[in-house]
């Protein structure tokens, strides 16, 4: 029963990759939710509009429908264009860096929420003083905004993080062999959906609780030094 016919490691390599497609994935919406949420709090109305596109267009759109768009659709429409171009050329995009780049693209929507308002959450006195002391723009940003933005951050990120992590099992649609795909490929051999399927549920339990106390870590120490009212 726990090793599921020798099907157990097949489930535990899946698991591994999950956490690989989730890691990179979350790298990606960091980098993208911070610069949609500097935008957005610019005053360049361009790029303020262009964030709000941004944000908009990918929370409405179904995460699989853009799945499936950028692994089967982009590669076609690349070599419709350079057909169209006079030139034949073959584009073909890997399981793992589809999966890692769209999920981290539709995650970077929701994680500008989340640095926005960690950005406002900033007391503005704080940045008056830094003007006051003679600093500019780009060192207040470095010095003042970035470090204390980040106690605010901390908890949307971490919710963040564990609805990615849970959507990483769509790439199995791709066919790439993480948790999910390697899951109904043991189910199927060996007759057992019950079981094969209970045991991946344990498993993404297992990476959430690890993903919770190392949050919990981050947020404290964060907030250290941060006095707290009582």
């Amino acid at each position: 029963m726990f090793t599921l016919q020798g099907y157990g490691p097949l489930l535990l390599k899946g698991a591994k990759l999950t956490i690989i497609v989730g890691a990179g994935a979350m790298i990606i919406a960091i980098l993208l939710g911070l610069a949609a949420a500097l935008c957005k709090l610019s005053r360049f109305k361009v790029a303020a509009m262009l964030a709000e596109v941004y944000t908009t267009v990918i929370r409405g759109i179904p995460e699989l429908v853009l799945i499936l768009l950028v692994y089967y659709g982009a590669p076609t429409l690349i070599q419709d264009f350079a057909a169209f171009m006079g030139k034949e050329v073959y584009v073909e995009i890997k399981p793992m860096a589809a999966g890692i780049l769209t999920i981290g693209f539709i995650y970077g929507a929701f994680a500008t929420e989340v640095f926005r308002g960690a950005f406002l959450a900033v007391p503005k006195g704080q940045i008056e003083a830094a003007h006051a002391c003679g600093m500019g723009p780009i060192l207040t940003f470095r010095r003042i905004l970035l470090p204390q933005m980040w106690r605010f951050a901390i908890p949307g990120l971490g919710n963040v993080w564990m609805v990615l992590i849970k959507a990483t099992a769509l790439v199995s649609v791709i066919q790439l062999p993480e948790l999910m795909r390697n899951t109904d490929l043991a189910a199927r051999n060996i007759h057992k959906p019950f079981t094969c399927y209970f045991a991946a549920s344990l498993l993404y339990l297992a990476i959430t609780i690890l993903s919770l106390v190392f949050q919990q870590w981050a947020e404290k120490k964060a907030n250290r030094g941060v006095r707290r009212e009582s």
